[in-house]
């Protein structure tokens, strides 16, 4: 029995010995990096996670170009704004790939746009754009979608008469409206079942995407299935997700062509019908409830976890909340209905804004790209069907880049006599092939929203509270921790 065991344990160290080998084989075809470890890689190293401070380390030992091992799967990680954007500019076309995984296909099934490849997603992300063209996004004849939801939550706000509250809910209901009206071509009531679900589906969803728990469903799917109540609870979100916006596409359906396309919807069912047939065209219902799944999540994630930080940070920088009032009182008058034009007009809440959007970061790696053929990024050779990292918090905090990388201060998008200017490392949508398509939206919601309510109100502490906490809350994206302020009226 004795010598079975010792024959098996041999036998085991053997194998992780081999594989250990193999792996210090295989990493001298990839950009230097920490030493990888058989079944793990880099995975114990990281802790499961991918953190813009494991990140920072390993650049400063290996360099701002370098490779983390997911068990035995190499992944490129861009540092900093030259090697980010050098990285997905200077071959853009071989870097627009998206990666396949065991999440990504229970997600998406390759299809819509966040991630899908080839023909299929160029054609569903051209497409995705020239609808939002057509409805006006980002121009003057859309101003009223997010108008109408902006005072919706100016008018939640006067309610509380001031008293203390979280604003967490209210935001995220007001943004997922936007988005909602875009698309379904129309809004929630606040007191839908339905609607309340959905905000909850994508909010484990985000938590889902950079958790331990995301790994272990990676690599060990039948066992995270069963057993793990996040992986659970991530697939009876999809499931839910999938049936509502099916329902939307019926109804829609059922009403039948309009003179006018009014949403989304509409126009995708209206290219299905004039594409049947046609060997070339990727447009159907899958598609389309993917494509639609794809903005749902993106916007309302991204959008109402950025204006929550906007608050906050003017509850902490009061000066700053100040000299923002100031400037929209004196341009545009108090009374004045916000719109996104404005921005040009007021450009110190326009640096504000984009300051909050800098410090905040909240996407600490834009979603992977793969190498669609072999390549070169920074000098080294890449091969075909590599996964490729760009962490986006490097490049908004890169101290070549910005003044005071680590302090929040408007400046860094003012010239010398007060007038906004842009920055080339301001890449809170990435950069490159697969740029956020959501982008224009993103930006007038911001605008409009954070410009309406300081226009409206005075954001301070709770009596009693001396200081808020600051740190984000580490996931998909990064969330300030749950907060108080109370909303005087001006």
């Amino acid at each position: 029995m004795l010598t079975i065991s010792v024959a098996l344990i041999s036998f085991a160290v053997s194998l992780l010995f081999m594989q250990f080998l193999k792996l210090q084989w295989l990493r001298r075809r990839y950009p230097p990096g920490p030493t990888p470890y058989p079944f793990f890689g880099n995975l114990l190293q990281m802790n499961f996670q991918i953190h813009h401070d494991i990140l920072k380390k390993v650049a400063k030992a290996h360099g701002n170009i370098f490779t983390l091992w997911l068990s035995n799967i190499p992944v490129i990680v861009l540092q900093g704004f030259q090697a980010v954007k050098e990285g997905l500019t200077a071959h853009a076309e071989e870097v627009a790939g998206r990666p396949t995984s065991m999440v990504f296909e229970l997600l998406t099934h390759g299809n819509g746009v966040m991630f899908s490849n080839g023909h299929l997603w160029r054609q569903q992300r051209r497409f995705g754009i020239s609808i939002m063209r057509k409805m006006g996004v980002g121009k003057k004849d859309h101003d009223y979608r997010v108008q109408e939801e902006a005072h919706r939550l100016v008018e939640y706000l006067q309610k509380t008469n001031g008293k203390p509250l979280d604003p967490t809910v209210p935001v995220v209901q007001a943004i997922s409206n936007v988005i909602s009206a875009v698309i379904f071509g129309h809004r929630f009531s606040v007191e839908d079942e339905n609607f309340r679900r959905l905000i909850e589906a994508i909010d484990d969803l985000a938590a889902f995407g950079n958790s331990v728990s995301f790994f272990v469903f990676e690599w060990f799917p039948w066992f995270a299935r069963r057993f793990l109540e996040p992986c659970k609870k991530a697939m009876s979100d999809i499931s839910f997700v999938n049936a509502l916006l099916a329902e939307e596409i019926e109804s829609h359906k059922k009403k039948g062509k309009t003179e006018e396309n009014q949403d989304f919807i509409d126009f995708y069912l209206d290219q299905i019908a004039k594409t049947k047939g046609d060997a070339d065209a990727t447009y159907n219902e899958e598609n389309l409830t993917q494509s639609i799944f794809d903005l749902i999540l993106a916007g309302t994630e991204t959008g109402a976890t950025t204006l929550r930080w906007a608050l906050l940070y003017m509850v902490v920088y009061p000066d700053i909340q100040e000299k923002v009032q100031k400037e929209l009182d004196t341009v545009l008058g108090p009374s004045h209905l916000i719109c996104y034009e404005d921005r040009k007009k007021v450009p110190y809440t326009n640096a504000v804004i984009h300051e909050i959007q800098r410090y905040s970061s909240i996407i600490l790696i834009a979603l992977p790209r793969e190498s669609v053929k072999d390549t070169e990024l920074l000098g080294f050779h890449i091969p075909k069907n590599t996964i490729i990292l760009s962490n986006i918090d490097s490049v908004l905090f890169d101290p070549e880049k910005w003044e005071t990388p680590h302090q929040f201060n408007p400046g860094h998008f003012l010239d010398e006599d007060g007038n906004f200017v842009n920055r080339e490392a301001f890449l809170p949508f990435s950069i490159g092939h697969r740029v956020c398509m959501g982008e224009q939206l993103a930006r007038m919601e911001l605008f409009i929203f954070f410009s309406t309510l300081l226009q409206a109100f005075r954001f301070i502490l709770p009596e009693g509270v001396k200081e808020v906490n600051t740190k984000f809350v580490f996931g998909s994206t990064m969330r300030p921790a749950p907060y108080q302020f109370c909303a005087i009226p001006r």
